[in-house]
């Protein structure tokens, strides 16, 4: 497992991991591998403590002469690297040839090390590591999070499929001007293809990245790798968000859609469904690094299970792999589920299906290693009522089939003891179905068409009636079927406490600033080429007694430019199937354009969405949506 500290829930994300594990970057940090390499002994002064991420992401500079420190209290305290720290003092009488302080600043390194440093010692820093200013949006403070605003996509370019990003200049909501998002693609071999700007305008417009478009303009071959992006000029946060559609071509019927990549690699990742028989299921791993990944340092394994299946390829520097799990994975089918130890080499990877002529892509979640089982979610306040809510679709079980599979999202729990709550579109409880407390390892995928006979939505929450344990991270697959003609779709998310005025912890959580979180702000991408979008909406409560939603759907063109707006209310646990054709008119959707979209907005509650597109030929795609 590479030894770096990436994210943490109250810290949030660490900037250094980001500075030195950009792309542009890691070019400089091997450049300066080489230098130490043939140079001679060389030492380390280690100021703020990034020795060991560094030499993880890079092992060339673990130093051959020591690891020094002006902190007296960490003097002879272990390095981490199998040494001892020594004083700084002392690092003239070494025998260092070269001195690399683990500072971007050189010039203020250079004035602090003449006083221990002799006339045949060479001073280096990482200043040559640093991005150029204008890459920068607070060239200030270079570890300022709004810097390393980036994110990877999946990006797909051959004859049968293209991929298409989607997103808005979401980032002039905080004044942000002059906003451009730096892409540099890779094939899956790692190699690059292609660098370019995206010029933004200073409105909230809508950015379309489609990798057909790309292709033809870089007049490039076919393609299967990943995108890096980097959005300059950010403002507000530094989380890149988009959907990412799948769309196929030349008579491809299939369609999917995911979201943004989580830009932070994990130790473990869930969610993963083992295949069902007749089902062939790819994991894409995509390096997120300028290293390697060993042979054998990525695993798989059932969920709750120690039999682990090891990766046995290496994987190259930002290259792309298509795992077939099942090839690798013997005797475990759904409903069994899968647990993908990934030893932080990957931001959230994806995973396609194809059964029979149909593919459907979907991504994995994030497993936390920081949670416990916490005691206190079984006697919550009466003003949390619920509580932790997971609301997903159950679309028209005339038409389609629902099944929903709960998953473990923790390293540390054992049991997950559970109840769905089943509501049609007015917010009447239909029916509640007690899961038990269900082992980590269990096979349970529960079919949502079968306990009601009405489109709607149903809520996975916890009860404890008999006994089990709850971490506050509660997630479920969903996986939806079309009885007609076979095309699927499948998402995966986590629970919240929604739309209660009294707080729990970080509870109801904010799109932005502090909770109780009661606003929302979706984005919904308009159809292109023959595709109509479409959300499904809804207004998820923890607690009784809340009032009707007040929504306002505004249409926005490709330039950022409202053109209309409606209203709609939701009752309380009722939800809505937002169809822009059928509310703004076929007309108007095409005045908006490509890139066009309708923002979703709500000052009253939080909603909670999932959205989509379907084809002519019957394909459709879903995912949970992303706010801003």
């Amino acid at each position: 497992m590479l030894d770096i500290i990436t994210f943490d829930a109250q810290g949030g994300g660490n900037i250094l991991y980001k500075a030195l594990a950009h792309p542009v970057a890691s070019e400089a940090l091997e450049r300066l591998e080489t230098t130490l390499a043939e140079g001679g002994a060389f030492a380390v002064y280690d100021p703020a403590n990034w020795l060991r991420t560094l030499v993880a992401l890079y092992p060339g500079f673990k130093p051959s002469a020591g690891v020094y420190t002006h902190d007296s209290e960490q003097v002879g305290q272990p390095d981490g690297l199998g040494g001892t720290k020594q004083a700084l003092t002392d690092l003239a009488s070494g025998e260092a040839t070269i001195v690399l302080a683990l500072s971007f600043e050189h010039e203020k390194m250079l004035s602090r090390l003449a006083r221990v440093t002799h006339s045949n010692q060479q001073v280096l820093s990482l200043e040559p590591a640093k991005l150029p200013d204008w890459m920068l949006s607070n060239p200030r403070n270079y570890l300022d999070k709004l810097n390393f605003a980036t994110n990877f996509a999946f990006f797909r370019e051959d004859k049968r499929f293209s991929t298409r990003l989607v997103t808005a200049n979401y980032w002039c909501n905080y004044d942000a001007v002059d906003v451009r998002y730096w892409m540099r693609l890779y094939d899956d071999k790692g190699v690059i293809l292609a660098e370019w700007q995206e010029e933004v305008p200073d409105a909230p417009a809508g950015i379309v990245v489609d990798s057909a478009v790309i292709r033809e303009r870089f007049n490039l071959p076919s393609f299967c790798g990943q995108l890096f992006i980097h959005v300059l000029g950010a403002r507000g946060h530094d989380v890149v968000k988009y959907a990412l559609d799948t769309y196929g071509k030349n008579g491809e019927p299939s369609l999917s859609v995911t979201h943004d990549a989580n830009a932070w690699p994990s130790p473990r990742f869930a969610t993963l469904p083992a295949p069902r028989d007749g089902e062939k299921l790819v994991l894409w791993i995509q390096n997120s690094h300028a290293t390697p990944i060993p042979a054998g340092a990525i695993t798989i394994n059932q969920m709750g299970e120690e039999e682990h299946f090891a990766v046995p390829v290496e994987i190259g520097p930002f290259s792309t792999h298509a795992l077939d799990v099942g090839a690798l994975v013997t005797g475990i089918s759904w409903p069994a589920q899968l647990e993908l130890r990934s030893g932080n080499h990957l931001v959230r990877p994806r995973y396609e299906i194809t059964q029979g002529a149909l593919t459907r892509i979907a991504h994995l979640n994030v497993e936390r290693r920081d949670l416990s089982p916490e005691p206190s979610l079984r006697k919550l306040p009466k003003s949390m009522g619920r509580g932790f809510v997971l609301p997903f679709p159950i679309l028209d079980p005339t038409q389609f089939t629902s099944v929903v599979q709960p998953n473990p999202m923790s390293e540390k729990i054992t049991s997950l003891p559970l109840r769905l709550d089943i509501f049609d579109e007015s917010g009447a409880l239909l029916g509640q179905k007690f899961l038990g407390n269900l082992p980590r390892n269990h096979e349970t995928a529960i079919a949502l068409h079968e306990l009601t006979d009405r489109a709607g939505h149903a809520d996975l929450v916890y009860d404890f009636r008999d006994g089990g344990e709850g971490d506050g991270w509660l997630h479920a697959l969903m996986r939806y079927e079309n009885r007609e003609n076979g095309h699927s779709a499948e998402t995966s998310f986590g629970g919240h406490i929604f739309n209660t005025l009294m707080t729990w912890r970080s509870e109801p959580q904010s799109y932005s600033g502090p909770p109780p979180g009661l606003t929302t702000r979706l984005f919904l991408k308009l159809g292109q080429e023959g595709h109509e979008s479409f959300s499904c909406l809804i207004h998820p409560a923890s607690v009784e007694g809340t009032d009707l939603s007040e929504t306002l759907l505004h249409l926005y063109s490709n330039a950022g430019v409202e053109l209309e707006r409606r209203k709609i209310s939701i009752n309380p646990s009722g939800s809505f199937m937002v169809w822009p054709h059928e509310i703004f008119g076929i007309e108007k959707l095409a005045e908006a354009g490509i890139g066009g979209y309708v923002l979703i907005r709500d000052m009253s509650c939080r909603l909670f969405g999932y959205h989509g597109q379907r084809n002519g030929a019957g394909g459709f795609s879903l995912d949970h949506m992303f706010g801003f």
